[in-house]
């Protein structure tokens, strides 16, 4: 069992999860139930994941549990595009998110190497 609140790739989606929080809130109120509730979902998902699967008693099962963060992270990256699309998000913000959210996946992955 893992402490996940001392893991730092908890610690940075968590982070990342505030800036989607923050950056949706700009995105027009008509959008309150479309892509703004599903990438503040999503970037829940990300933490939440690490948390639960740090509960689990094998490695194998916390393994699962981060390819669902990983998911929940590419999900976010395809919502972030469609809304830089639609005009919701500036270029530069844009790559900021996504490369924070890149930086997340390859610590993630990395992560999961290591319980294997």
């Amino acid at each position: 069992m893992h402490k996940f609140k001392q893991l730092e790739i908890w610690k940075q989606s968590r982070q990342f999860c505030t800036s989607i929080y923050e950056v949706t809130a700009l995105f027009p109120n008509d959008e309150k139930f479309g892509i703004t509730n599903q990438l503040r979902r999503a970037s829940v998902s990300i933490p939440s994941n690490i948390a639960e699967g740090s509960s689990r008693n094998s490695n194998k099962d916390f393994s699962r549990f981060l390819e669902i963060a990983i998911g929940s992270a590419y999900e976010i990256e395809t919502q972030l595009l469609i809304a830089s699309d639609l005009k919701f998000i500036n270029t530069e913000k844009l790559e900021l998110l996504i490369n924070s959210l890149e930086n997340i996946i390859k610590m993630i992955s990395k992560f999961r190497s290591t319980l294997k």
